[in-house]
């Protein structure tokens, strides 16, 4: 005899999301924020925080190059003001002190200061040179007349020229009467000075240093 027919097992009624729990609802809407977060993290976030502390490192290191290239800056421009100040220093001591010894010009500016003062020029015999350890003297012996306030004009303008001279060995010789003027009669050392040469300089410092004691 055969078996009854056996009936099929009835199908288990699906369940849909509506109809979860409320808690299995929860805990699913947090998984699902927790992963789109970690993507959002580990996709845009990261990358973009990576990019902006490289551009910050970039913008700091551009920083302390600005401010390197400002120091700079500020050191060229006082070098560049410390270098024209000394340069114009050099040029009014080169006029103070020439490096040549420039007679002519000397002798020129003598005969033309006495003219403006209005003396007679007597006498105008150069000198031979004298060195010395720092400079050279170029003496001038200078005889001129003229009334008392024409002398004293004479060496005040001598005292404004730019290059160094100084009047020395001034002698006055009897004055003598033009009518109603005191003429006087002056015999004076001018005396300019211009830099050694290196290898006179040398030679000057070498004969000026005291002789080494003889040893017994």
């Amino acid at each position: 005899m055969a078996p009854p027919p056996t009936k099929p097992a009835a199908a288990k009624p699906q369940q849909s999301f509506a109809s979860q729990p409320v808690a299995a609802k929860v805990m699913l809407a947090f998984f699902l924020v927790a992963l789109l977060g970690a993507l959002y993290y580990f996709g845009l976030h990261m990358p973009a925080e990576e990019e902006l502390a490289g551009v910050q490192a970039e913008f700091g290191t551009l920083q302390a190059q600005l401010t390197q290239a400002r120091e700079r800056q500020q050191e060229f421009l006082r070098l560049r003001e410390e270098l024209a100040n000394r340069e114009g220093l050099d040029q009014a001591n080169m006029r103070v002190l020439p490096e040549e010894a420039e007679i002519a010009s000397f002798l020129q500016d003598l005969n033309r200061l006495a003219d403006t003062s209005g003396l007679s020029m007597r006498l105008v015999e150069p000198r031979p040179e004298e060195p010395d350890t720092q400079f050279v003297r170029l003496p001038v012996a200078l005889r001129v007349t003229g009334r008392y306030h024409q002398v004293a004009r004479f060496f005040h303008n001598v005292s404004r020229v730019d290059r160094a001279i100084s009047m020395e060995n001034i002698q006055l010789s009897e004055p003598t009467i033009d009518g109603e003027d005191v003429v006087l009669d002056v015999q004076v050392l001018a005396t300019t000075y211009r830099r050694p040469t290196e290898a006179a300089a040398g030679d000057a410092a070498g004969a000026a240093a005291p002789a080494p004691a003889g040893g017994g």
